[in-house]
């Protein structure tokens, strides 16, 4: 194995990405430099927070967390209590972090670290709406060449929209900062609903987490048991849609997916697809192509290295 990759996690957690962060951490592919919070989920007291907490619970307290933005770019912050909890990480019972949170700025992190480190070195990859990454482009352009990569989950096409009929959660509440970053001229990878929703968290797969006896994995069963609930009776599955950890996953095991390099564009005019991710699957607009969009998972695989490095922890 080279170097580990030089990666940046900005999240909302959020249980799913509680676990993206979990698969991070214990993957000595991937070299964490820091994990930058934004508002989503729920706000951003509570996402800074819960990254910290994540942090502990993965026994690696000297990782860097920073707060970022408080709101969208644009509109009204648009929050998921109803799906994650009240605390955003319901389900284990996590004590508060004893872990300092960072007083400089995620957006100033980004940027700062972007233009220190060699070009093309680090990725960022985004579970949550894109906010701080927006921010730190309209503040410093000149990092959007130095990315090497920017690993997201958001979106979606043949499965619609999660939150509105056409939008997915991440993009619909930034749209605009996701117009920014999809016009930014980076090397993007879109793990879309198309591909999470492939990914379930079976009871099977929920109680291999149980299993490892760990602190980490039953936290883990816990935080899972909470999050599918919602999703179990809206679409009536075993399990729900595990979406964060894909973007980790990518990251680890890339052969575990498969999509299409296509163009994207964000719906930011119309109140009806607001946040819509108009996908040109099939290459009849003409438009350049900008996204690898994932649309396929060995879902068994994403799940075995989910367990394994979980039990690293």
């Amino acid at each position: 194995m080279g170097a580990p990759r030089k990666i940046i996690i900005d999240t909302d957690p959020g249980q799913d990405d509680a676990v993206a962060i979990l698969l991070a951490l214990g993957s000595p592919e991937l070299d964490v430099l820091g994990i930058t919070a934004v508002a989503g989920n729920v706000p951003l007291a509570l996402t800074e927070k819960n990254a910290r907490k994540i942090c502990e619970l993965a026994g690696r307290p000297e990782t860097s967390v920073f707060a970022g933005c408080t709101r969208p770019l644009v509109r009204r912050l648009v929050t998921a209590e109803h799906i994650h909890g009240r605390t955003g990480l319901d389900g284990p019972d996590l004590p508060e972090p004893a872990m300092p949170l960072q007083e400089q700025h995620a957006v100033d992190f980004i940027v700062e670290t972007l233009l220190a480190e060699d070009e093309k070195a680090v990725t960022l990859c985004t579970l949550g709406p894109l906010t701080n990454i927006a921010a730190a482009l309209n503040r410093a352009p000149e990092i959007a060449p130095r990315i090497r990569e920017l690993v997201l989950m958001g979106g979606g096409f043949f499965e619609g929209g999660n939150v509105t009929p056409a939008a997915e959660f991440n993009i619909h509440v930034d749209p605009h900062a996701a117009e920014i970053v999809f016009k930014a001229g980076i090397p993007l990878v879109v793990m879309p609903l198309d591909v999470t929703h492939k990914a379930l968290t079976t009871a099977r797969r929920v109680e291999s987490f149980r299993a490892l006896g760990t602190r980490v994995g039953i936290a883990t069963a816990e935080l899972l048991e909470f999050f599918e609930r919602y999703d179990e009776e809206k679409y009536g599955s075993d399990g729900g849609p595990l979406h964060d950890p894909c973007v980790i996953a990518y990251l680890i095991r890339p052969d575990l997916f498969g999509g299409r390099f296509c163009n994207v564009a964000i719906e930011t005019a119309s109140e009806l697809t607001m946040g819509m991710t108009v996908v040109d699957w099939w290459g009849v607009t003409g438009r350049e192509k900008n996204a690898m969009v994932m649309r396929d998972v060995d879902s068994d695989g994403f799940f075995d290295l989910l367990t394994e490095r979980l039990g690293r922890l």
